[in-house]
């Protein structure tokens, strides 16, 4: 099975993926297979890693485009070390420090207000006097990370 490549069933089996979803991968750019003499899909046991890359940064939202570039920072010749997985999570940890940010101070500041400019809570006229969030910009300015003081 190594030598061949792994088939579609038997990479759906091992990550859990319907068929159809492997493809749809497949044809998103996420993983690249070859075909046997024939011509029969076979993929790579590192593809059974991608994939499950693929998952787990959905789960954390992270768009198709957004994982197909971390992706395509991995070689294609070889199979991914320790290193090369190590070397794409670093902008990946990056991006959910900030998202942890964000949903933190969503968390703290919920029930108060949220820069959005609305005007309708008592405690705009502290947090938020003569609507000066708006000149920030659109949105829940202070959810975004900009401070009354700022």
């Amino acid at each position: 099975m190594a030598k061949d490549g792994l088939s579609i069933g038997d990479l759906a089996a091992r990550t859990g993926l319907a068929v159809s979803a492997i493809r749809y991968y497949e044809a998103q750019g996420l993983i690249d297979p070859w075909r046997n003499a024939g011509g029969q899909r076979r993929f790579s046991r590192a593809d059974i890693r991608r994939l499950s890359f693929v998952m787990i940064a959905q789960q954390f939202g992270f768009t198709l485009p957004q994982i197909r570039a971390e992706l395509d920072l991995l070689p294609k010749g070889r199979v991914p070390t320790k290193s090369d997985w190590a070397h794409i999570s670093t902008g990946f940890r990056a991006a959910l420090d900030a998202r942890i940010d964000t949903l933190t101070r969503m968390r703290d500041t919920l029930d108060s207000c949220i820069g959005c400019g609305c005007l309708s809570l008592d405690s705009c006229a502290l947090y938020n006097p003569g609507d000066r969030a708006r000149e920030k910009g659109t949105g829940p300015r202070y959810l975004m990370g900009d401070r009354p003081a700022d």
